[in-house]
């Protein structure tokens, strides 16, 4: 590979990254700062301004499949300047909104935003990009995407405190429109033709599967659904979670600090194996790693910052390799696509799981979902596990 490709690649990886941590920023970690100010500003109910992020991750769910479709038609350029126009108009309606339906409205554009622009339509437009040596280039991604919370979370409380909710979502809207969207446009290149439709642009690429493939795909699906579900609850629930296990909310919120690095300091490790082996092992360390934090911050003090390291280790390379197993099992040519069906359960886990959480604490206490959050960690070790012997 020349000189000139390498450094082509790090722009693309370099643009998708910044494009990533203002997509996050502004759709997914958009109420982690903002829900309290909205619902006092507002008197509208917390309960429904966090729902607005519920209905988001559903839409994104739901549409999800076809966007792989079109990552795979099209390539990712027109997909992600998509996203960055459909958020940037939702943010506007959120800034605008007069009461909580239209707010809520808003946030049906922003589902949309989310799913052409979160990690799984990048991750297709890599795929469509590199093909087979996508690897490197997702692990990449991920690096970028890890600090997306570290930059969101300080810049909308800055924002808030200078010009209000309202004003944020349109700062963010502004971001999308004067920054997201010409890094895509002038730094995001349109892929190859498929080598297998070269003169046929509109010919389907083949997606059926059959016997081991199918029963891959639908384990693959299981673990994004469980996986998606245990870091939804987890991340919604962990300040609750550790106050019930005797730890004082400023300590578990500086405990809670400790997750962001630890995903990163997994990733950078990650990207120094340089992919010499192969992704599963990946998937395994990551499931593992996770189990193992849950079982711990099960028990509480000590163990509390250890539990949450592994945890957060777990996390950071669990988002490598929902972009990596994919690639490896079904190969490129019907990566884009796949990658857009698996994603739906996942997403649609994810809206569901904080109402569901909020249920079972509410009705059963913390230790209640503490069983919850360990068997669902278990059995996604063992599909793992499954997912080794059929591959």
């Amino acid at each position: 590979m020349s000189p000139h490709s390498n450094r082509s690649r790090s722009v693309v990886v370099g643009a998708l990254g910044i494009f990533e941590i203002l997509s996050w920023g502004s759709t997914f970690y958009l109420l982690s700062v903002l829900a309290a100010p909205i619902a006092a500003e507002t008197g509208w109910p917390l309960a429904g301004v966090v729902g607005g992020l519920s209905a988001g991750l559903l839409v994104a769910g739901l549409v999800s499949p076809r966007i792989g479709e079109a990552v795979d038609r099209r390539g990712g350029r027109p997909v992600l300047a998509f996203s960055a126009l459909v958020t940037a108009s939702g943010l506007v309606v959120l800034a605008l909104a007069p009461a909580l339906p239209t707010f809520l409205g808003g946030w049906l554009l922003l589902g949309l935003g989310m799913g052409t622009g979160l990690y799984d339509p990048a991750f297709a437009t890599l795929g469509r990009l590199y093909g087979s040596e996508a690897r490197p280039a997702i692990t990449a991604l991920t690096l970028w995407g890890g600090f997306a919370s570290t930059v969101s979370w300080p810049l909308s409380a800055f924002l808030v405190e200078q010009a209000g909710w309202r004003g944020t979502c349109l700062a963010y809207a502004g971001l999308q429109l004067c920054v997201a969207l010409p890094l895509v446009l002038a730094l995001v290149p349109n892929p190859a033709p498929h080598p297998l439709r070269k003169g046929e642009p509109s010919a389907p690429v083949p997606t059926a599967l059959g016997g081991r493939e199918r029963r891959a795909f639908l384990l693959m699906a299981g673990v994004l659904t469980l996986g998606g579900t245990v870091m939804t609850l987890a991340s919604v629930h962990l300040v609750t979670l550790l106050q019930a296990r005797g730890v004082p909310l400023a300590s578990a919120v500086t405990y809670g600090a400790l997750i962001g690095p630890s995903q990163v300091a997994a990733r950078i490790l990650e990207m120094a194996g340089r992919g010499r082996y192969h992704p599963l092992w990946t998937l395994t360390a990551a499931m593992s790693l996770i189990a193992l934090g849950i079982l711990l911050l099960a028990n509480g003090l000590p163990a509390v910052a250890l539990a949450l390291v592994l945890y957060g280790a777990g996390n950071g390379i669990y988002s490598i390799a929902r972009g990596t197993v994919p690639l490896a099992l079904f190969g490129p040519e019907r990566y884009a696509r796949l990658i857009g069906r698996l994603a739906r359960p996942g997403l649609v886990a994810q809206a569901l799981a904080p109402l569901v959480g909020a249920f079972v604490v509410t009705e059963g206490g913390a230790d209640a979902l503490f069983a919850i959050l360990a068997a669902l960690a278990l059995a996604n070790v063992g599909l793992v596990g499954a997912l080794w012997r059929v591959r």
